[in-house]
């Protein structure tokens, strides 16, 4: 069977639950974005991952942090000193990011897409709040889709292709075997090409074999996978091959990022050891 029949983007929306979660213990939230099988996992998962912490040195929610508050602070500059006005936040699940930023900037367009079932809750979720306008929108994209109504062309063809844009992409790339997420990025950068400035922010966890806890992140990693019904593959080996992925999937630069390295000043204790997550800043 080809690879692309047997991969779907479906089983990813689980950890949306989690993470929102997530965002809400550590005041990133409203109590709109938690779910009762948020919680639930959650709380399932505390054992596993307190051990994680006490015995190996490894916080699950330090990284989904480290993360988060990475790609918020490169948002808030692209924002502040770039000019960007519409942003679109692709596999967007139970993100509060959209809502934070539209209340912090009135100027900002922002676009949040998932698969159609996710999508859906996440614009009944911002409308039963009154946080939905015409700013502030949702619509249902399937990454995997070449064509049709859930491309990445037709989310696209909604904004104004006259002024920079932003996108993101947080804790979905990694749920797929590389040659179909750089079929992903190579659709995006061809579909960013039609803006006046474009900027696409994400994240990878590279195979850092030289890590001092490179074993255990592993046994994370296939238990990420066995939750969430999917792989969960390993970008990449080192910096210098995420250098190298990008441009070949038609990105003009790429900076690779370490939020451990960042920690105090996005608001995080300072880290032990070295991260294993790294946020890329791509443009065309």
């Amino acid at each position: 069977m080809p690879e692309r029949s047997r991969t779907s983007s479906a089983h990813i929306s689980p950890s949306a639950h989690y993470t929102g979660y997530v965002w809400y213990r550590h005041q990133l939230a409203e109590p709109a974005f938690v779910t009762a099988f948020g919680r639930f996992v959650h709380k399932l998962l505390w054992p596993l991952t307190w051990g994680a912490r006490a015995g190996f040195g490894l916080d699950i929610e330090a990284l989904l942090l480290q993360r988060h508050l990475q790609i918020d602070a490169l948002l808030t500059e692209a924002i502040e000193q770039g000019g960007v006005r519409q942003v679109v936040e692709i596999a967007c699940g139970l993100s509060p990011r959209g809502r934070r930023f539209c209340a912090r900037y009135p100027q900002l367009q922002y676009l949040e897409a998932d698969l159609p079932a996710m999508a859906a809750r996440k614009r009944l979720l911002l409308h039963g709040e009154g946080w939905l306008d015409g700013r502030h929108r949702g619509r249902a994209v399937d990454i995997l889709a070449e064509q049709g109504s859930r491309c990445l062309a037709t989310l696209f063809a909604e904004l104004d292709h006259a002024q920079p844009v932003l996108v993101i992409t947080e804790g979905v790339v990694n749920y797929f075997p590389l040659p179909l997420i750089e079929g992903f990025w190579s659709r995006l950068a061809s579909e960013l090409r039609g803006f006046a400035g474009a900027t696409y922010l994400t994240e990878l966890y590279p195979d850092l074999r030289e890590h001092p806890r490179y074993r255990q992140p592993r046994l994370g990693v296939e238990l990420i996978g066995r939750l969430t019904r999917g792989s969960y593959p390993l970008h990449y080996r080192d910096h210098d091959e995420i250098i190298a992925g990008f441009p070949r999937c038609g990105f003009d630069s790429v900076q690779v990022l370490d939020p451990s390295a960042d920690a105090p000043s996005l608001g995080l204790p300072l880290a032990r050891l070295p991260g294993l997550v790294r946020v890329i800043q791509a443009q065309v």
